[in-house]
């Protein structure tokens, strides 16, 4: 199978009778989704999104890519939270499988207020040829917008109006907002984010298809591994539905105290996918004074750092470990005449072994320690098999946030700190909050 969730390490922790109960929770979240009548329902565009995307729009992206891969030698994405998390994490998590030295490099911008990290964008602009993908729904969103500001006019001083212009691209609502409003002015050459699909679970939408083709990863591959989750994951049985399965689990360990999730990877090329998977269960979740806290490690690495605190610490959390049976690589430990540390008992042995022999180590101390493993195992490293658990990860996340009993699909908390941010900085219109945050002495 191309990804399946293994429970060997809940046993103790989840009784028979637990999933039982849950189940029609389960089944009433499955109804609320497919039915269409749950909160947030006017974003559920993603659901269906590996069979039914803009074929034409598809294609334009395609001969988009391969135009950005001839003009340019970096490539610049600018974009924050969903706009560029999905795309850095198929990209970091394929581009070693797909070193192609030819292709552009991928460079991200708007992601951050950090004059250090522009300079050195400016500088990449100054020594390289550039294009640009500028992804925002309004256009308005601070971090992408002063990026773009700033990269635009060092384009246009570079190249000329008329030839920074085909260097730009446009990844923005369909026909509002003052970024549409502005592509269209200047002629850019212009993708959708489409208006039922929220940021977070944009990825497989212009939003990060076009960074991705960039990179050379096959994303027809990635949207035929996504349709084929799509066809998978129907039956609301969750001993025949994994993605059901994991959100049943998440909700049953939720209930007796864990309300941390730490999603577990033993390869770096994992690290972004776990950052874009924190902003999807974080953002989703993460409401009404519930949810369950999304964080990440990267083992071997962080059993040095935190693996103390999970064998021993605060029982509140619980692990979802992610492994990939075929990495794609191999690399074999040589014999050491010497043996000066020891380890020949290793010689002859693949690091990959290794791997996997310190994952079910630690997955069983962990285990013995109180806490929970959740374990999903991917057939490979490849575009198909990351397309599937983009789309396992998000209908998981759907169904877990209804039964949870919040709207998965809206984020009002993430406007609280930008409305702050607008009136300390004296933008119009946020005069009286700006005089109550004056007011407040703090």
């Amino acid at each position: 199978m191309t990804l399946k969730l293994n429970d060997t390490y809940l046993k103790k922790f989840i009784s028979e009778h637990e999933y039982n109960c849950i189940a029609p929770m389960v089944e009433v979240a499955d109804k609320m989704l497919r039915s269409k009548t749950g909160a947030g329902n006017s974003f559920l565009g993603w659901l269906d999104l590996p069979e039914n995307y803009d074929k034409e729009e598809f294609a334009r992206i395609k001969d988009a890519a391969k135009r950005i891969q001839s003009d340019c030698e970096a490539f610049i994405v600018i974009g924050i939270g969903g706009s560029y998390l999905g795309s850095k994490a198929v990209i970091d998590f394929l581009k070693q499988s797909n070193n192609n030295s030819s292709l552009p490099e991928i460079y991200f911008a708007g992601c951050n207020i950090s004059a250090t990290s522009l300079n050195e964008l400016i500088s990449v602009c100054k020594s390289k040829n550039v294009c640009i993908n500028v992804i925002s729904k309004s256009g308005t969103t601070t971090e992408p917008a002063v990026a773009f500001r700033i990269l635009r006019a060092l384009l246009e001083e570079k190249y000329g109006v008329e030839e920074a212009r085909k260097r730009i691209y446009v990844t923005t609502d369909k026909s509002r907002g003052t970024l549409k409003a502005f592509s269209t002015q200047q002629g850019y050459e212009t993708f959708v984010v489409p208006d039922d699909v929220g940021g977070r679970f944009s990825v497989l939408t212009a939003v990060g298809l076009l960074p991705i083709a960039v990179a050379g990863i096959d994303i027809d591959e990635l949207m035929h591994g996504a349709n084929a989750a799509r066809l998978a994951y129907t039956d609301t049985n969750i001993n025949n539905n994994d993605a059901y399965k994991y959100a049943a689990i998440r909700n049953i360990l939720y209930r007796k105290g864990k309300n941390l999730e730490l999603l577990v990877g033993y390869e770096p090329y994992m690290a972004m996918i776990q950052e874009w998977w924190k902003q999807l269960y974080g953002e989703s979740e993460g409401k009404d004074g519930k949810g369950i806290f999304p964080a990440s490690v990267i083992f071997s690495t962080d059993l040095h750092s935190l693996g103390q605190y999970i064998q021993q610490g605060n029982r509140m959390l619980f692990e979802t470990v992610l492994s990939i049976n075929d990495s794609k690589s191999s690399l074999e430990i040589p014999y050491d005449e010497a043996n000066i540390d020891g380890l020949n008992f290793l010689a002859g042995k693949d690091i990959n072994d290794l791997q996997q022999t310190a994952m079910k180590a630690t997955q069983l101390a962990h285990y013995d320690g109180g806490v929970p493993n959740i374990h999903i195992e991917l057939e490979e490293r490849s575009a198909y098999c990351l397309g599937y658990l983009i789309y396992f990860f998000e209908l998981a996340c759907a169904i877990s946030g209804y039964i949870l009993g919040v709207n998965p699909f809206d984020q009002p908390g993430v406007e609280d700190y930008k409305n702050n941010m607008f009136a300390m900085l004296g933008k119009p219109g946020y005069e009286k909050l700006k005089q109550e945050l004056e007011s407040r002495n703090i």
